[in-house]
């Protein structure tokens, strides 16, 4: 089995005097802790190449070879200041996201951009678009080329989630679907497999594991048997287009679904252990910001929905849309930027304590919005103004610890909600500071929710939806400095969700383990079922 990676990090043939300004500009770097943005940039002039300004993958290749040859000692700290975007491994996983080929979609809907290049919805000019057509949508080489950008750039891939996207999975060919899912995994472990769960297997032991798989679909399109079928592809996550919860905006934009199939698709996923990521939209056709206040709040107050993840993704008026037809008869009107951002303020100060809030607006490129608000950095823009309020959200993403080293004892919490396939806890474990160093998913599904899923692995038992555990991506090997992954905080939640199980009278504990965390829940006691791992209480 594949130990170490095939790709190298890329290197640079640097001249002499190139050599000289890279190793004073590192070490002016790495003497400084407390680097800002503009004195880095003010750095990178003062130390400049003949030809302009160092690139930040050039630097980070400088630094490797650097410490390969014994003139500077490696410092994780300093490669993070040298990183382009280090955000992106932050909270402990690197992601790849990689697009479905152009597919036709069951939809009509009037708000979905249509570009003959692109899967439904998608432009061709927004970044991952762009980087699919680059690549003729092949996954191999997508995914092989988004793991070469990340490690150019400083950024370990030990740990990978993959993000496939475009159009409705589950409208594409079954065969396209296994397809591509096994190269992307043959992307991952640096060798050709003969089946998926040949891949499945290397994957296991690979250097670059899968942690995560996700893919995005309709309400309408989740049954049993799909249910099944993205557990054997090795699916962990599923981002659902609910859109809005009120079934006469959907009639309206011709969604195509209403909100009953959304709750039962949220209902049997959720019972089948899969983490939840719904799509929210405001602005809609028929919609006010009064109405998406309240349709807001019933994500949270339905314990049919209550999802794990949620994108905020306002409604564009983009050329390529139906919705412009509306928009010329003054039968449309896009929210103003200052209604745009009070609507979301008070969304992500709603927002629970146990949801991550991953987005607040889709990165349209300005050029296709033909109306409405064209902030690209409007999560900042409502961020200041809810500072300014005095107001703040409390959602995952906004207390994770992420690169901060912990110091101090945590303490393990729980949140206990109900849903409409049992009770969910979410336990964590937090900081002094009510910071977030990581969180584990149990969910206790009713026998009658269970039953719906027609798994016979997860009848009378209790199932881990999710165990994340926040840090930089430390390479596998490589010594901690105080990250949250590396103190054991797993271990502690794993068998608090034991704890609670067993007092809750279920048999088993299950989880829905991605392919490259199979070893770590072995270690915990699992064994691997046909679709799940398992352990008896």
């Amino acid at each position: 089995m594949p130990s170490k990676p095939r790709y190298h990090p890329q290197r640079f043939a640097f001249t002499p005097a190139e050599e000289a300004q890279l190793l004073q500009l590192i070490t002016a770097v790495a003497a400084a802790p407390g680097l800002l943005p503009a004195d880095f940039t003010r750095l990178l002039r003062r130390y400049p190449r003949a030809a302009g300004q160092f690139a930040k993958d050039q630097l980070v290749a400088a630094y490797r070879q650097f410490c390969a040859d014994g003139r500077l000692t490696f410092d994780r700290a300093v490669l993070r200041r040298l990183q382009m975007k280090p955000v992106r491994t932050q909270s402990g996983v690197a992601t790849v996201t990689v697009l479905t080929k152009p597919f036709p979609c069951p939809g009509e809907c009037i708000f979905c951009p249509t570009d003959a290049r692109m899967p439904k919805s998608y432009l061709h000019d927004e970044p991952g678009a762009a980087r699919a057509e680059a690549h003729q949508f092949d996954p191999y080489a997508t995914t092989l080329g988004r793991l070469r950008a990340l490690e150019n750039i400083g950024h370990p891939t030990d740990k990978v989630e993959l993000l496939i996207l475009g159009g409705t999975w589950s409208y594409y060919p079954a065969d396209y679907q296994e397809w591509f899912i096994k190269r992307c995994f043959d992307a991952l472990n640096g060798a050709e497999a003969a089946s998926l769960a040949e891949a499945q297997r290397l994957n296991e032991a690979a250097a670059r594991r899968n942690v995560g798989l996700v893919i995005e679909t309709r309400p309408d399109y989740v049954d049993a048997e799909e249910v099944r079928r993205l557990r054997a592809y090795g699916v962990t996550k599923v981002q659902l287009g609910a859109q809005s919860l009120d079934d006469r905006i959907l009639e309206l934009n011709r969604r195509g679904h209403s909100v009953a199939q959304t709750r039962q698709a949220v209902r049997l996923l959720r019972a089948a252990g899969f983490k939840l990521h719904l799509h929210w939209m405001p602005n809609l056709l028929g919609a006010t910001p009064a109405g998406d206040r309240a349709d807001y709040a019933r994500l949270w107050s339905d314990p049919g929905l209550r999802p794990d993840e949620l994108k905020i993704y306002p409604c564009a008026l983009v050329r390529e849309a139906e919705l412009v037809q509306w928009w010329e008869r003054g039968e449309y009107r896009p929210y103003t930027d200052e209604e745009l951002i009070d609507l979301l303020a008070d969304c992500m100060t709603a927002t629970p304590r146990y949801v991550r809030l991953s987005r607040v607006i889709r990165d349209i490129p300005a050029g296709h919005v033909v109306a409405g608000s064209t902030l690209s950095n409007l999560r900042e823009v409502v961020e200041k103004q809810l500072a300014a309020e005095g107001r703040r959200c409390e959602c995952i993403r906004c207390r994770e610890v992420r690169g901060q080293p912990l110091t101090d004892e945590l303490r393990l919490a729980d949140e206990a909600y109900d849903t409409s396939a049992g009770r969910e806890h979410f336990l964590s474990g937090v900081t002094a500071e009510d910071r977030l160093a990581g969180f584990l998913r149990l969910a206790l599904p009713t026998p009658e929710a269970a039953a719906l899923t027609g798994l016979a692995e997860l009848q009378d038992a209790a199932v881990i939806r999710e165990v994340h555990v926040y840090g930089p991506v430390v390479r596998l090997g490589e010594a901690a400095q105080g990250e949250a992954q590396h103190l054991g905080l797993g271990t502690r939640l794993i068998a608090e969700a034991e704890r609670r199980a067993r007092a809750a009278g279920y048999a088993r504990l299950a989880v829905i383990a991605a392919v490259g965390t199979r070893g770590y829940y072995r270690r915990h006691g699992f064994e691997l079922g046909e679709l799940y791992m398992s352990k008896a209480l």
